[in-house]
């Protein structure tokens, strides 16, 4: 983690994503840019969170991790995904793992100052917005998306984790893949067979390459991790 007191590219997210008149000229001097690599964390499960971060650039992954060390995949988030705001105001510990999945850039804001700004209408709503969405989109990730077949979640974790320009991912942890999206290891293979089959997908040397990315769209329907419902 990188953190960077860039006020000239903090003001360029504000004007890119229509923020100036969520953050209050005298909060924004407290506003901070940070920046993540791929698989760093911007908060732990059990931890307290000092930073709500709102993301502005890149996706991160989060997953949630039960008592006896399995982890779940709850959502890939992409900008304007907030991270820690719930935990700020509630001072509750950290509700599940986030971790960056491409470089990430995120603007914080310590929760020192939340209790400045609590009169700050349009800053609240923002919050409140931002909370509602998140509480719906969880409930719909942790009990609809297991409904699905292994095919289904497959396919969207593997839209999440790739992209046209980047189509390879290391399978050398094939365990925890199967793990995070709800499955066993010995019937994921069986969906990466099946998938390498219909020419979907390469494995070689412990990495999986996304041949037909349109075809694994096709077997998603829509990237659940993303997306929310799927398509009929």
């Amino acid at each position: 983690m990188m953190e960077f007191e860039n006020a000239d590219r903090i003001r360029q997210y504000l004007n890119q994503y229509e923020l100036e008149d969520v953050f209050p000229h005298s909060l924004r001097q407290h506003l901070v840019l940070f920046k993540f690599g791929p698989d760093e964390a911007l908060c732990r499960q059990g931890e307290t969170q000092e930073w709500i971060f709102v993301l502005v650039s890149g996706k991160v992954k989060v997953y949630t991790t039960s008592s006896e060390g399995n982890t779940l995949l709850v959502n890939f988030n992409s900008p304007l995904g907030v991270i820690g705001e719930i935990e700020c105001i509630s001072g509750l510990d950290t509700l599940n793992t986030v971790t960056a999945v491409t470089e990430v850039e995120a603007i914080g804001i310590h929760k020192r100052w939340l209790h400045l700004y609590r009169e700050e209408v349009t800053f609240l709503q923002f919050l409140l917005h931002l909370v509602s969405h998140k509480f719906h989109s969880k409930s719909i990730s942790l009990s609809f998306n297991l409904l699905y077949p292994v095919e289904v979640r497959l396919a969207s974790y593997l839209l999440s984790v790739t992209s046209p320009e980047e189509a390879k991912i290391s399978i050398a942890n094939l365990k925890d893949i199967a793990s995070l999206i709800g499955t066993s290891y010995r019937h994921l293979n069986r969906v990466i067979l099946k998938f390498c089959n219909m020419h979907l997908l390469d494995r070689a040397r412990g990495t999986l390459i996304v041949r037909d990315r349109a075809g694994l769209e096709a077997a998603a329907g829509q990237n659940i991790y993303e997306h929310g419902e799927r398509r009929k």
